[in-house]
């Protein structure tokens, strides 16, 4: 279905993980209190992505980056859980909270870091930060409340007893995730640009949409996976022929070596003027 950009559950991909160094041990201190179930995020379809393993000592903290799912998403909707099984339905809810107002932008453009600490008391505190921006929202929760060590190791035996069931689950989660991601952006190019294509082309991508379809109504996360790249694979010339008339009109009848011409003269300019070209990195 459409995806509302204020309410995508924020989290498009994992960037990178950070553990944050904890307070450290006291002298004083013989018994170090363990957090019992680790705590984490829900991502695009219902997965966990575990930021505060179980087990680590408290204070203890850390720092994940993410980013955005859908093109033009303007808010992230965090949900922070805790437990050990890979879906969100089997794991228990802690909180909700939405951080707003950042710029539209392209998917997978925006970052967000998101910061777990937890501190002597047990008080989880969890704040996210669009770096872009620097929009900034946080909530707070004692993760420990209310649950028996019973229920813990409950928990604990359960992500056991389920672990290869969980994989999978996951694994087909993911998979169904990316291709709907590829097949929103390619129907998209299809509606705009469609008349680039030959009919014949057109016919096969049609066949291959329709393949992978039939995939995501299964449940073989290979297959999703093997036919999202098929069609990735077939629609390569396809994104060319858009670029190049892109390309093209942005050069507005100009020659492309007159275009080189200037592209390099700026360059050389730029490097007389101790400006190094920027090369995309950072």
């Amino acid at each position: 279905g459409d995806i509302d950009p204020d309410q995508v559950v924020a989290l498009g991909a994992a960037v990178q993980a950070d553990l944050l160094a904890g307070a450290g041990p006291r002298e004083d201190v013989l018994l170090l209190d363990v957090i019992p179930l680790s705590l984490g995020l829900e991502l695009m379809g219902g997965v966990v992505e575990k930021i505060v393993p179980r087990n680590s000592t408290i204070p203890s903290g850390a720092k994940q980056t993410f980013t955005t799912y859908a093109d033009n998403q303007t808010g992230f909707d965090l949900h922070v859980v805790q437990g050990e099984r890979e879906t969100v339905g089997e794991c228990r809810s802690l909180a909700r909270f939405q951080l707003k107002g950042i710029p539209p932008m392209a998917a997978g453009m925006a970052r967000l870091e998101v910061t777990f600490l937890v501190d002597a008391d047990g008080i989880l505190r969890v704040m996210a930060k669009e770096l872009t921006t620097g929009q900034e929202a946080a909530v707070q929760v004692k993760p420990s409340y209310g649950l028996t060590e019973e229920q813990i190791e409950k928990m604990l035996y359960d992500s056991y007893e389920y672990a290869e069931a969980d994989l999978k689950a996951r694994q087909l989660a993911e998979a169904r995730v990316e291709a709907d991601r590829i097949l929103a952006a390619l129907r998209q190019a299809l509606a705009v640009d469609g008349r680039l294509l030959a009919p014949d082309d057109r016919a096969e991508i049609d066949a291959s949409i329709a393949r992978l379809d039939q995939a995501m109504r299964g449940d073989d996360h290979a297959m999703i996976r093997t036919r999202t790249s098929q069609l990735d694979f077939q629609t390569k010339p396809f994104a060319e022929k858009r670029m190049n008339e892109g390309i093209a009109r942005a050069i507005g009848g100009h020659e492309v070596g007159e275009i080189e011409e200037k592209v390099e003269h700026a360059k050389g300019t730029a490097e007389h003027e101790g400006l190094a070209p920027h090369d995309g990195g950072g």
